[in-house]
């Protein structure tokens, strides 16, 4: 056989064996995949106001140490040059901890060294007795004073007040045998009570809001309207607000959601070894960025967890007569909220359900 031709064959198997068991996927958006967590398929987002296609989720813990990063570190707006879209919507802060109690997440800013590392180990064994997925994926061993590492992790869970009905598998989209749960029951009042419709157009276009036993409220938006998750979220709001049918269900209309598991791992190599500068002067690079983002909901309730560590380094519609459908079998946004916040500190919209389950 031709030696030539040999090469390039001995090339192709290399290339698919990294494929196959490469650690690291790069997508369109530069954002690394670290394996075996993540989902193919699944984008996550940085904001609220980025832009968003199918499958694609948030969670605020990015946010929260980009707003440190911004405001206790460079003491200026982050400018790349040329400076990036996404940059200049962490800029905005459009998440912060007003929309979060603090009770629910834990922030460190410090020099790298393995006593910091360990005291953030401790730190989140104490408040949430969890160990940490991404500290070991950074080198705390840099030895320059003017280094930094910034870190959160936020947890939370949650209960409904009553457990929903667990509800036979059904189609979702195009998609079979996906696991659902809400309401078949017409002797169910306890478990409607838990539904607030927040606006119905048709059953292909509603709102509803579920209630927790704490301070969370999770909302499913079928058809949603918007290019990211900001605008997604203040059309609900509106057409909540010029809602004036029924709010509640009524016995002869029922409801179901898809159960969701979600277990991603992110590096966000779009932001990474561009130089910017602090407000001192000093010029800095983000050596690595990452966040996890692992989210649960089922018949019982729900819980979220998620890290996030950057290591920066110096260099009105009427209501419809006929009983209305509420099932979440297509498209669909969800939120999490934290009553009396003004955002939300999760979304995700989901077209695939497959991915989630």
């Amino acid at each position: 056989m031709n030696k030539k031709i040999i090469i390039i064959i001995g090339i192709i198997i290399i290339l698919v064996i990294v494929c196959i068991f490469g650690k690291k996927i790069l997508d369109g958006n530069g954002v690394t995949s670290l394996r075996p967590s993540s989902t193919d398929g699944i984008t996550t987002v940085l904001t609220l106001e980025d832009k968003i296609q199918t499958d694609t989720i948030w969670c605020g813990t990015f946010q929260l140490i980009w707003n440190d990063l911004k405001n206790d570190l460079a003491k200026q707006d982050i400018i790349f040059n040329p400076q990036l879209e996404v940059v200049e919507n962490l800029n905005k802060e459009t998440f912060n901890t007003n929309d979060i109690s603090d009770s629910y997440y834990y922030k460190k800013i410090g020099t790298p060294s393995i006593a910091l590392k360990k005291e953030i180990e401790k730190g989140i064994k104490d408040k949430f007795n969890e160990t940490s997925d991404i500290l070991d994926d950074f080198d705390f061993n840099s030895g320059n004073p003017k280094d930094y590492f910034l870190y959160v992790m936020l947890k939370k869970e949650f209960k409904f007040e009553k457990a929903f009905e667990e509800l036979e598998k059904s189609k979702f989209g195009n998609y079979n045998n996906v696991e659902y749960f809400g309401i078949k029951s017409e002797d169910k009042d306890e478990l409607r009570q838990q539904v607030n419709v927040l606006y119905y157009n048709s059953e292909d276009s509603f709102a509803i809001k579920l209630d927790t036993k704490g301070d969370d409220e999770v909302i499913f938006c079928k058809s949603p309207r918007g290019n990211t998750f900001n605008e997604i979220y203040d059309s609900i709001m509106k057409q909540e607000s010029k809602y004036d049918g029924n709010k509640y269900l009524k016995d002869s209309e029922f409801f179901k959601v898809p159960n969701i598991k979600i277990n991603e791992k992110n590096e966000f190599t779009q932001i990474q070894g561009i130089p910017y500068e602090f407000s001192n002067g000093d010029i800095y690079t983000i050596d690595k960025a990452v966040q996890t983002i692992k989210f649960e909901l089922d018949k019982e309730g729900g819980k979220i967890k998620s890290e996030a560590g950057i290591m920066n380094k110096a260099t009105a519609i009427l209501e419809p007569e006929k009983p209305r459908r509420f099932f979440v079998d297509d498209t669909f946004a969800i939120f999490l909220v934290e009553k009396g916040k003004s955002k939300p500190y999760f979304a995700g919209k989901i077209s695939d359900v497959t991915k989630f389950q």
